[in-house]
């Protein structure tokens, strides 16, 4: 797939399809083209199913032990 839609960027604004937490893997599936959202956790818990099924697997929990940054006062 190579819509806009499945090459942006995760926010704070997506959330978890399984339980509402933020979300920072998104899962196109190959056959349909439909989107899932899932948090860190969720994300490794179904991978191993939906893996073979997917056409993209974009996974952004990396940014989980980002620091973010803090405006000098």
């Amino acid at each position: 797939m190579t819509t806009a839609v499945a090459d942006r960027t995760l926010t704070a604004a997506d959330r978890c399809d399984r339980c509402g937490a933020q979300a920072y893997v998104r899962v196109v599936l190959e056959t349909s083209g439909g989107e899932l959202l899932f948090c860190g956790h969720h994300a490794r818990a179904v991978e191993a199913t939906l893996r073979p099924m997917t056409s993209e697997w974009h996974d952004e929990t990396s940014r989980l032990h980002e620091k973010e940054a803090v405006p000098a006062d």
